[in-house]
């Protein structure tokens, strides 16, 4: 190769053929959207809402047969095969692991829909209950723990078994949509326009959701910070968080994964963990504990009737259970590359056992008791009248947060701990989002290289940019509708690759020829 090219290769840092398109096509989507807000929303909500009225069944089966189909991955032959080298260990320990998937799948998100979700449940009950209730806070919470759950971990996991097999075994250069389905349709449309149509479709669903989760996670921290410091919430102060955020996520990214996502995911747990106690001892910590309690048993006893529930019979009418959940499994299918692509790159030495029933299992259990720490605070503020949440709610969702965190002793140190806690999910989220973009969309061979450094904080400026236009137009509620339209494509790509990880795996007999030997892996787990 000579100088020149070679030149030219290290130059070009991303494939401009998938993102360029996509780039495009985003701004093309949120110009009009930020000028017309009012009349975008409008159309968007009336396709969304047909969406709800034809495809409700659609998305809970869809959700049900992406559990199913993890379980059969893990518990089938297809379990034991090791996505990498059988002989070598893990990259990450379990807790670190499962660390980085819980930062990754549920962020600054969980903390909002935690302490106020229960309440939209309230005074919107399904099933015919009475509004505000006994019946309908142990809905309301137990709704809220529904939303992290498994249906939501299986749609974020699903793709990953696919991705992770062509990066760690196949030893692919490029971990893409349009790759993985090379075993489907073979390579003239993999390589051909077909392809890339894919990609292009994988960027815009991820860059849209990316603005979007950026947009919607920063109030949470605003709104707390002008309580903290008794400020006016202006786009002065969202653009000051977002500079530091930034600059706090640029760190992150030049540390690498190893001494950036990964110490940062591992040190929220613990500060999660440590912010969990001091809300149970210095607040209603014997409520919390058996509200907890009743919440899990009412889940337990009503898991079917949530997963399954489409109120066919339009009882009392459509209730925000059944929209939100449409909603809550479509934006998540958006999402879903996002967390499948990135999950695949932190899992190589993992079975295929080990990666989806841990993104199963341990976002789910942390979020339960999220939910029940912070949804049972908000509860118990709300029963004994110190804070009237619901009414707060129907208002202005993100203000809640701060008034039922000023009720509690010692208020001032809650309402900080609880933006650290945001801010640093929020700065993970952007992390592992230009890692995945970057890893998907850059030029570098993924099966032996990090993603650009450069890269990904070029990806990070043009997402924080998009986002802060939009907030400050007025045009990211459109975009968070589109988003949730978005997930439909990403659902049939989906299934895809499920199929493409299937037949990659028989083809290469991968349940025989890629699993650990009992005798090497007992003797490396005792060294």
């Amino acid at each position: 190769m000579s100088k020149e090219s070679k030149g030219s290769s290290r130059s070009r840092l991303i494939d401009w053929r998938i993102f360029g398109p996509a780039l495009v096509i985003m701004i093309l989507i949120s110009i009009p959207f930020a000028m017309y807000e009012d009349e975008s929303l409008e159309l968007l909500n009336s396709i969304f809402d047909q969406i709800v009225n034809v495809f409700t069944w659609g998305y809970i089966w869809y959700a049900i047969i992406l559990v199913a189909a993890g379980l059969y991955l893990s518990f089938s032959k297809y379990g034991d095969v090791v996505l990498g080298n059988p002989a070598e260990k893990p990259r990450f320990t379990l807790f670190e692991y499962s660390s980085i998937l819980i930062a990754m799948g549920l962020g600054s998100t969980i903390m909002r829909t935690g302490m106020t979700e229960w309440a939209n449940i309230a005074v919107d009950p399904p099933f015919g209950v009475e509004p505000g209730s006994t019946e309908a806070l142990l809905w309301g919470n137990s709704y809220s723990m529904f939303m992290w759950s498994f249906q939501v971990f299986a749609i974020f996991v699903m793709a990953a078994p696919a991705m992770g097999y062509i990066l760690h075994v196949r030893k692919k250069p490029f971990m893409r949509i349009s790759e993985a389905c090379r075993t489907i349709f073979g390579d003239k449309f993999t390589d051909g326009l077909g392809g890339k149509l894919l990609d292009v479709v994988f960027l815009i669903s991820i860059l849209s959701g990316a603005a979007v989760t950026l947009g919607l996670g920063t109030p949470i921290v605003t709104y707390n910070l002008a309580e903290i410091f008794n400020i006016e919430i202006t786009f002065g102060l969202t653009l000051i968080v977002t500079i530091v955020w930034v600059f706090l996520f640029s760190i992150s990214a030049y540390l690498g994964i190893e001494r950036g996502i990964k110490k940062l995911s591992t040190f929220n747990m613990y500060l999660a963990g440590a912010f969990a106690v001091f809300i149970m001892v210095v607040g209603p910590g014997i409520f919390i504990l058996d509200y907890f309690t009743d919440t899990v048993g009412f889940l337990l006893s009503n898991y079917v009737d949530m997963s399954l529930y489409t109120n066919s019979l339009d009882m009392d009418g459509t209730t925000h259970m059944e929209s939100n959940t449409v909603f809550w499994f479509a934006y998540s299918a958006t999402w879903a590359m996002l967390h499948s692509v990135f999950a695949a790159k932190i899992s190589r030495g993992r079975t295929i056992r080990e990666m989806i029933l841990t993104y199963l299992l341990a976002p789910t259990l942390i979020s339960w008791v999220a939910t029940g720490v912070l949804g049972g605070l908000g509860v118990h503020r709300f029963t004994t009248g110190e804070v009237d949440v619901t009414g707060i709610v129907q208002e202005d969702t993100m203000a809640a947060i701060p008034a039922i965190l000023n009720s509690l002793p010692l208020s001032l140190i809650a309402l900080v701990i609880f933006v650290i806690i945001a801010m640093i999910f929020m700065v993970t989220t952007l992390d592992s989002t230009t890692y995945t973009i970057a890893s998907y969309a850059g030029t570098k061979n993924m099966s032996k290289a990090e993603p650009s450094k450069n890269l990904r904080l070029i990806v990070a400026a043009l997402i924080t940019v998009l986002a802060l236009s939009l907030l400050r137009i007025g045009g990211l509620a459109p975009l968070e509708v589109l988003s949730g339209l978005m997930g439909i494509p990403i659902i049939v790509i989906q299934f895809l690759t499920i199929y493409a990880a299937k037949r990659m795996m028989d083809e290469d007999r991968a349940w025989v020829n890629n699993v650990r030997k009992k005798k090497k892996w007992t003797q490396q787990s005792n060294e």
